[in-house]
């Protein structure tokens, strides 16, 4: 009896390895979504087309806009893991996972699947801020404690990152003013209501070609592609202020090995593609091709990057609600 339950586990087990290899060689086999939360959606289209063309299932992007990207992400995490349901992942989900003010944990609730490209942000003053260089911005801050506002894209959002180690790592006292996204941010800027904001580089150099903004430096680890003639932040004399923006995909976690693989692979061929790398790089993404492991390691070092930043603002200041922003 015991023999005959030992050949039954046995082949049970080979079964069962046979599942996952075997379900990489079918996918896709129904139409694939790709759920966006409070970013723009152009990239996710640009490589969502790419899939459909290549693999001859619809795949659909499916705005889940609102809280913060709670709702995308749950809506993720809680699909079948078996590829068909994808997040379009940005440093939001690290972000909330570090701040500790959402229900999932970017590590644990899914799985890494591809990344399609990275970007940094740019800090951008008003035109009327007498200040050339991150130096005299700080001079100018240090000269007006309490004087200067930094607009961000709300309560513990990459701008606001931004703003509060402008403060901690200069020791300087510049007010942060929360709007409810990054467009009213930008506006407010342009309008003069707020003297600077930390832009997703694409937006920045927008406002920098119709003279509506001046830019000082990028948060990139090194110059960024869509604007090499800027310094970085760490160029300016802080090596730690560096913030990265990114793309990617994520899948629920329990997705097979295989699926992720493919994904991952169609991804990276897709970033070889003459017409599709010419879209991304038009909307400000600088591409890099990982595979897997790269990428979960990727996310990993993101997830440890903005741990430390909040560790070193104070959560609380992250995540208390401040003045509303001036109309």
């Amino acid at each position: 009896m015991a023999i005959r339950l030992c050949k039954c586990a046995f082949a049970l087990v080979l079964m069962t390895a046979g599942v996952a290899p075997a379900a990489a060689q079918t996918f896709p086999t129904k139409p694939i979504r790709i759920i966006v939360g409070p970013s723009p959606d152009a990239v996710a289209r640009v490589i969502g087309q790419h899939l459909q063309e290549t693999w001859g299932q619809p795949v659909v992007i499916e705005a889940r806009t609102g809280a913060g990207g709670q709702i995308a992400a749950t809506t993720v995490a809680g699909a079948d893991p078996d590829g068909h349901t994808l997040l379009f992942a940005t440093p939001t989900y690290t972000l909330n996972t570090a701040l500790k003010t959402a229900a999932y944990d970017v590590m644990r609730d899914f799985e890494p699947a591809a990344l399609i490209g990275t970007g940094a942000y740019t800090l951008v003053v008003h035109p009327s801020v007498k200040a050339n260089s991150v130096t005299e911005l700080i001079a100018l801050a240090k000269a007006q404690p309490g004087k200067l506002n930094c607009a961000s894209a709300g309560i513990g959002t990459a701008p606001q990152i931004a703003c509060e180690t402008f403060n901690k790592m200069p020791g300087v006292d510049v007010v942060h003013v929360p709007y409810r996204n990054v467009n009213e941010a930008m506006s407010g800027v342009v309008g003069g209501h707020v003297q600077m904001f930390v832009a997703v580089s694409l937006v920045a150099k927008q406002q920098m070609q119709s003279g509506t903004v001046r830019a000082l430096a990028t948060t990139g680890p090194q110059r960024s592609q869509l604007l090499p003639d800027l310094p970085t932040l760490a160029e300016s004399g802080y090596p730690n202020f560096v913030l990265s923006g990114w793309n990617g995909l994520l899948a629920p976690a329990a997705t097979p090995k295989p699926v992720l693989d493919k994904i991952n692979a169609e991804v990276r061929r897709g970033l070889e593609q003459p017409q599709v790398r010419e879209r991304l790089i038009t909307l400000g993404q600088e591409l890099v091709l990982l595979d897997r492991p790269a990428f979960r390691a990727f996310v990993e070092t993101d997830l440890a990057r903005w741990t430390a930043l909040v560790e070193a603002i104070g959560r609380d200041r992250l995540v208390a609600d401040p003045a509303p922003a001036p109309r």
